[in-house]
């Protein structure tokens, strides 16, 4: 992996003086005469320096740059620089959150050729996304604080009152992982989405903290300030590798899967540089590190099995996939989340 020098520490920068870096960086301040490749993510350092380190070596002459915020914050970010773009690739986040992106025209069509590999409904229109990966949503819970015959086994067993002020949940606002699993249960729940809103008040009554971070997510509910959440498994199985107090469940009912996506941005300054991205992160090569390293499950059909780690299959096994209407979670998805910020947060106990 490269070293960027004049950009120390810059991705856990924060504040004005940490901006000032990032645009500096990003604008090619201190060039070394790579050709950069600018890629928004939310995938976690982990998995973005792996890919990077793998990117760099196949490609010498390309320096990744890459920002890791959460996949809400890549959208908001990418439509205030339409302008003017900085990033060349959006790498990762739920295809609902792209499908905004494209109708919105700040995606540009490609075609690597491992689209052959999805099924129909991972393409975007037009070629503008595509899905990546497969990210089943799951329960956790810290079992050195609550037993596995006691874990909550689906969604409406975090409403047992035995749950109050255990559960912590991620700041649905700033995260596609928490909009798609909201906006499910909104949906599913009823005809009448208010059925769902009066489900997630009950949730709220049950909730001690909306927490900003993924990262103080984990670290809330190892350090047994929380005992129950619920979240992606790709993070899960990361932090279970490296020995943390971390278990998980599959809802019996169903978990959405986010279909994790990528996409050229359109008007990206490095055009050539992300398309060949692009064609390499969906090779047999590229999705058999992100899986062993960053335990990223396939979307395409076309890679062997025996190419990926055992994980894999167990998560195949046993993983009972919802029925996810997405074409109304991209309509409606905002309008529902406003809706939660208003009515519903923090007022479940009254």
């Amino acid at each position: 992996m490269a070293t960027h020098r004049c950009a120390a520490s810059f991705w856990s920068r924060r504040g004005l003086a940490g901006l000032m870096v990032l645009v500096s960086y990003l604008l090619g301040g201190c060039s070394d005469g790579r050709s950069p490749l600018v890629l928004y993510s939310p995938h976690g350092r982990d998995l973005l320096t792996v890919i990077e380190e793998a990117y760099e070596t196949r490609r010498p002459d390309v320096d990744v740059r890459w920002l890791d915020m959460g996949s809400q914050e890549v959208l908001d970010r990418i439509r205030s620089e339409r302008a003017n773009p900085q990033a060349d690739v959006w790498f990762g986040g739920p295809s609902v959150l792209f499908a905004r992106a494209a109708g919105d025209g700040l995606l540009a069509p490609s075609s690597p050729t491992w689209v052959d590999g999805l099924d129909e409904r991972s393409r975007g229109p037009e070629g503008r996304y595509y899905s990546l990966y497969l990210t089943p949503t799951l329960i956790v819970f810290n079992p050195d604080v609550v037993d596995e015959a006691d874990a909550p086994s689906d969604w409406g067993d975090l409403l047992d009152e035995r749950w109050t002020d255990r559960v912590l949940i991620r700041d649905p606002l700033a995260s596609g992982t928490m909009r798609t699993i909201f906006g499910h249960l909104i949906d599913s729940l009823g005809e009448d989405p208010e059925v769902g809103f009066d489900w997630l008040r009950k949730l709220d009554a049950q909730t001690k903290e909306y927490v900003h971070s993924p990262a103080l997510l984990h670290e809330k509910i190892i350090r047994q300030e929380g005992e129950v959440t619920v979240w992606e498994m790709t993070d899960i199985l990361s932090l279970i590798s490296r020995g943390a107090p971390l278990a998980y469940r599959f809802p019996e009912s169903g978990a959405p899967v986010i279909e994790d996506s990528i996409a050229l941005v359109a008007g990206a300054q490095h055009e050539k540089e992300a398309l060949d991205f692009l064609e390499w992160v969906g090779s047999d090569e590229a999705l058999q590190i992100a899986a062993e390293k960053g335990f990223r499950l396939p979307a395409s059909t076309s890679i062997e099995a025996s190419k990926l780690p055992d994980w894999v299959e167990g998560v195949r096994s046993s993983l009972v996939v919802a029925d996810v209407d997405w074409e109304e979670l991209e309509k409606s998805g905002r309008d529902w989340m406003a809706n939660w910020d208003r009515t519903v947060r923090g007022r479940g106990r009254d």
